[in-house]
């Protein structure tokens, strides 16, 4: 598992797992679904990019994100999700 801080962190995680794949950042793009520019932008470590498809890309790439150190979402908490303004 890669610990990421950063949006660099995540951008060179990603472009590893990708060349590791074989693939380039076109094929990654149209697997994914997104532009060549935001794969660009990806790997850069850019900071506002759309995390929507961050998450669409970590698919494509056959990877999945999982939070570690915070509490566990309750089962019987009613606004679980929906934490908007919180």
């Amino acid at each position: 598992m890669t610990s990421i801080r950063s949006p660099q962190q995540l951008g060179d995680a990603l472009r590893a797992a990708r060349k590791q794949l074989g693939l380039t950042q076109p094929q990654l793009a149209l697997a994914a679904g997104v532009g060549v520019r935001f794969i660009v932008d990806l790997e850069a470590g850019k900071p506002t990019l759309r995390l929507e498809n961050v998450l669409r890309v970590i698919d494509a790439l056959g990877g999945e994100i999982q939070l570690s150190g915070l509490p566990s979402p309750s089962a019987e908490d009613p606004n679980q999700g929906n934490d908007h303004g919180a």
